[in-house]
């Protein structure tokens, strides 16, 4: 899963992004209004911590911007201003959730999880897909059926997340890269190509029927 932290406090910005990352979410932060709301409009996040005191364009008007363009993240507000109608105003326009500061790390990543698991298939312990069982704990891929087990690298099981949670369905290459590597990612096509036939190859090691596809000038796919 990806999150996107638009703070202008780049020591803050870089505490929370980096507390998110030992949680395995992949991470982008910007550090201004229009870099913010240039990467919130790819659509690609699952969820986005906005402050609202941002140089070029606040936080507020990012949020209108968000909803307004029915970007499916949640967000969640950070700010200094503790002010009852200052919270209203934001849960007015569709925000999810606020966190004043100064605030406990603890306190936002409990948030975050707390909004991610109400998007339904998100935050499980446990991954399935077929016989497939990836656990986001333990970075470990087991076949049910053999019950054989392989751990899995960290970029890897990036994108094993992605494939699970949108099996049977084509993802572009660019989907993937913006989803696993980040939207200002430089990429050559055969990084991708490295890392699937890594996958490809522990998948058939554990004795798995799944398989990940190659679809011509379309991308890939998950399937039995």
């Amino acid at each position: 899963m990806r999150i996107l932290v638009v703070e202008d406090e780049e020591a803050i910005a870089d505490v929370i992004a980096l507390k998110l990352r030992q949680e395995k979410y992949e991470v982008d932060t910007s550090f201004d209004g229009l870099d913010g709301l240039y990467n919130a409009m790819t659509n690609v996040y699952d969820l986005i911590i906005l402050d609202i005191m941002l140089p070029e364009m606040n936080g507020v008007e990012i949020l209108k911007e968000i909803k307004q363009n029915d970007i499916s993240a949640k967000v969640i507000m950070l700010t200094a201003k503790s002010q009852l109608d200052d919270k209203l105003s934001c849960f007015d326009i569709g925000a999810n959730d606020y966190v004043t500061k100064p605030f406990h790390i603890e306190e936002l990543i409990a948030r975050v999880n707390a909004q991610l698991r109400n998007k339904g298939n998100k935050i499980k312990d446990i991954l399935e897909y077929s016989d497939l069982s990836l656990n986001i704990r333990t970075s470990t891929l087991t076949c049910k059926e053999t019950d054989e087990s392989i751990n899995i690298p960290y970029r890897e099981f990036l994108l094993l997340e992605y494939f699970i949670n949108n099996h049977d369905q084509i993802i572009s290459k660019e989907q993937i890269y913006d989803k696993v590597w980040g939207i200002d990612t430089d990429y050559e096509s055969n990084n991708l190509e490295a890392y699937l036939s890594f996958i490809r190859k522990k998948i058939k090691i554990i004795g798995s029927k799944v398989t990940i596809k190659a679809v011509r000038n379309l991308g890939y796919k998950m399937e039995v």
